[in-house]
């Protein structure tokens, strides 16, 4: 070791090798710059993780297994004999169809964004089907009938439509008895022969619906009369309107709270449980969606495991829109944070 290490020209080569070798990192660093610019979820990515995914772009199907690192409830997508992408499917096997086909042609970045934009337009397009056909089915038909996502937008968006009528009628016994009879149907649905992904599409409606029922009795105590009070103001609202930010046709949802207005995300979210909603976990939506309102952020506080994350996921859940969790760890620098800051 020491007679190699004294050969002259050594500590020179490598000092050379050592500036080549941080221009190929600065080169390959840039050109991983210009694909996370391309499709933003990529700065969510590791450089790796990256790699991976640059490295399968001849063959689009060599990409499907990293889907999900990329977008959370797509685990595959559907490819027919000429490559065209149709369908997509959860980790649990919920399957729901595009508005169109996506060819993945070019650059995977720009391809992949194609993908993320379809999945908002059939999403936005499913609960437009899904709004009017409410209108139209016997709800205990309807809850079987569309993917999880989909029933529990358009439930809440309904809830938020006959609530507001109930108030306006000075009617709120009556829609209170309304939905504790559609508590009652949708237990006895669950008594019956039903698959695995039903089962988890009512439980999570079932969730939300007793929320949304606990939520009319305390209105009605608490002697509600104009869909202006602040105690009904205070609810995360939907609402099906016509607007010009609609990801597909001429009308989307929307959320409110208080003053606070929001895009419903349309990101494709799978048949997942949702969260009991408790009167803290109501505190913190407001909270949170006060600051979202102001283009600020939030810092939920607490001792370990009491709910913090799961309730700021939740949250996402009900907005529709993709939640990234990272903890802090030692090997973090400005780097990994400004490149976190420019993915969102």
């Amino acid at each position: 070791v020491v007679e190699a290490a004294t050969v002259p020209g050594v500590l020179e080569m490598f000092q050379e090798a050592n500036r080549v070798l941080e221009k190929i990192q600065k080169s390959l660093e840039d050109y991983l710059e210009t694909k996370r610019n391309g499709f933003p979820r990529f700065y969510f990515l590791s450089n790796d993780e990256l790699l991976e995914i640059l490295s399968q772009t001849k063959d689009p199907r060599a990409v499907q297994p990293h889907l999900r690192k990329c977008f959370e409830a797509i685990n595959k997508v559907d490819f027919e004999v000429d490559l065209a992408m149709t369908c997509m499917y959860s980790g649990e096997g919920e399957k729901v169809e595009w508005d169109s086909k996506v060819y993945p042609e070019g650059n995977v970045e720009f391809w992949l964004t194609d993908v993320e934009r379809m999945m908002r337009m059939s999403i936005n397009t499913q609960i437009q089907l899904s709004v009017k056909d409410y209108a139209e089915s016997d709800r205990k038909a309807w809850v079987l009938k569309w993917a999880g996502q989909i029933v529990l937008a358009c439930d809440q968006v309904y809830w938020t439509r006959e609530s507001e009528e109930a108030i306006a009628k000075n009617d709120l016994k009556g829609y209170y008895d309304m939905c504790h009879q559609q508590l009652l149907d949708v237990t006895t649905l669950v008594r019956t022969e039903l698959t695995n992904m039903q089962r988890v599409s009512l439980s999570a409606l079932v969730t939300l619906d007793v929320h949304g029922r606990d939520v009319i009795e305390r209105l009605q105590a608490s002697g509600v009369s104009q869909v202006s009070d602040f105690d009904w103001a205070a609810q995360l609202r939907y609402y099906w309107e016509a607007s010009d930010q609609a990801f597909s046709g001429e009308e989307c949802t929307f959320l409110n709270q208080i003053e606070n207005k929001f895009r419903y995300g349309c990101e494709y979210l799978g048949n997942s449980m949702r969260l009991v909603v408790t009167p803290l976990t109501d505190r913190i939506y407001l909270t949170l969606t006060g600051a979202l309102g102001m283009a600020l952020g939030g810092a939920p506080a607490g001792p370990a495991g009491t709910g913090k994350t799961e309730t700021t996921k939740d949250l996402a859940k009900a907005m529709a829109k993709q939640c990234i969790v990272f903890n802090c760890q030692e090997g973090m620098d400005y780097i990994m944070v400004g490149k976190f800051f420019k993915g969102l």
